[in-house]
């Protein structure tokens, strides 16, 4: 599993928990039982467990979004002019926390992240959610995310 499989993952931890009441280690915990391979069937993905080389990139990605989520949140309300957070898809609402938490916590670089939610939206929501999602971290970077060098 390469850093977009486990990005994927977190995603999908992220978008269960929309669900749950399942905090952060609960959600990585999901990645260590039974239930990891048996959704192997429906996504690929699950078909080999995290690598240690991507193990700390899933627990800190997963970890930082719960912890931080109404923070999270807060930024996403800011930029989505117009829009009430409810109206969101989950979908979205998730991808957006995921990209901003890795841009602006763990550094990711600014075209890493967005280009790999846009992905995401794309397989999972729909082009129309890519661009929504675009536009709003488009504005979140301008504002909130220090240059690269």
């Amino acid at each position: 599993m390469n850093r977009r499989g486990a990005r994927e993952l977190v995603f999908h931890l992220l978008f269960s928990a929309e669900y749950t009441d399942k905090g952060g280690e609960d959600l990585l915990r999901e990645i260590t039982d039974e239930r990891f391979a048996s959704l192997q069937e429906e996504y690929a993905l699950y078909g080999e467990f995290p690598p240690q080389s991507q193990e700390d990139y899933i627990r800190q990605a997963v970890t930082g979004v719960m912890k931080h989520k109404e923070e999270l949140d807060e930024a996403i309300r800011k930029y989505a002019v117009g829009w009430n957070l409810s109206r969101i898809t989950a979908v979205s609402r998730c991808l957006l926390r995921l990209s901003m938490y890795e841009m602006r916590e763990m550094k990711i670089p600014v075209g890493a992240s967005v280009n790999e939610a846009l992905e995401l939206a794309k397989k999972y929501d729909s082009d129309e959610a890519a661009a929504f999602i675009n536009g709003i971290l488009g504005s979140f970077v301008k504002e909130e995310v220090e240059p690269q060098a």
